[in-house]
């Protein structure tokens, strides 16, 4: 089973995908996994990128694509995987059908004022990087950290007016990659507002019935 992953921020992919990835035995491939990873491996690409980051500039299409194309290209990738953070345009998806078939791009698809709950309600360890939520996983005492007992922070991007125009750059830049995969039959749209057991069975039903 060969899957790429679409949703907004907050849309739960990494919490679906670690599911998916223990039920099906596939690999999750997270993007920005894979740069950290050949950030500390020291790789030539990690090299190249630990640069262009220092240099606060984007890293290029074409540095992204041959990370992704040398990954895939892994033993552990041949029973299949999920693709998670890429691709974020049509050039790149044009470069992954260039390199491997897939089974199906998932969409989760979840409500704007869903996403504001599930995002500024998230707080910060500012030491461990342990994340809490004040609704759904909140610390035992209110606003302090359970191992450190610090106060906790509040993200900057976790931030209402952030979160909205990070949904606005999401769904302008998404837009075409959705068109892209429906008009190649790929897209399973799911709906992504539940529990992350109901998105994942919702997920699951969709997949078998393809």
């Amino acid at each position: 089973m060969k899957m790429v992953f679409l949703g907004p921020p907050g849309a739960g992919k990494g919490t679906i995908a670690a599911r998916a990835k223990e039920a099906y035995g596939i690999v999750h491939i997270s993007t920005g996994d894979l740069f950290r990873a050949a950030i500390k491996n020291e790789t030539e690409l990690g090299k190249k990128v630990k640069a262009i980051l220092a240099a606060g500039d984007l890293v290029p299409d074409s540095v992204t694509i041959e990370m992704v194309r040398q990954r895939i290209a892994q033993p552990d990738c041949e029973k299949g995987f999920i693709l998670d953070g890429f691709p974020r345009t049509v050039a790149q998806a044009d470069a992954l059908t260039g390199m491997t078939g897939l089974d199906a791009v998932v969409n989760f698809v979840v409500p704007k004022e869903v996403v504001v709950r599930r995002l500024s309600g998230r707080r910060m360890c500012p030491s461990t990087g342990r994340i809490y939520h004040i609704e759904f996983g909140p610390p035992k005492v209110e606003g302090i950290d359970d191992e450190t007992g610090e106060p906790l922070i509040q993200r900057p991007d976790d931030r209402e007016e952030t979160i909205v125009n990070r949904l606005e750059v999401y769904d302008r830049s998404t837009a075409p990659l959705i068109d892209y995969y429906r008009q190649k039959g790929l897209i399973v749209d799911i709906d992504g507002s539940g529990s992350p057991q109901h998105v994942f069975e919702l997920m699951d039903a969709a997949l078998k019935a393809l």
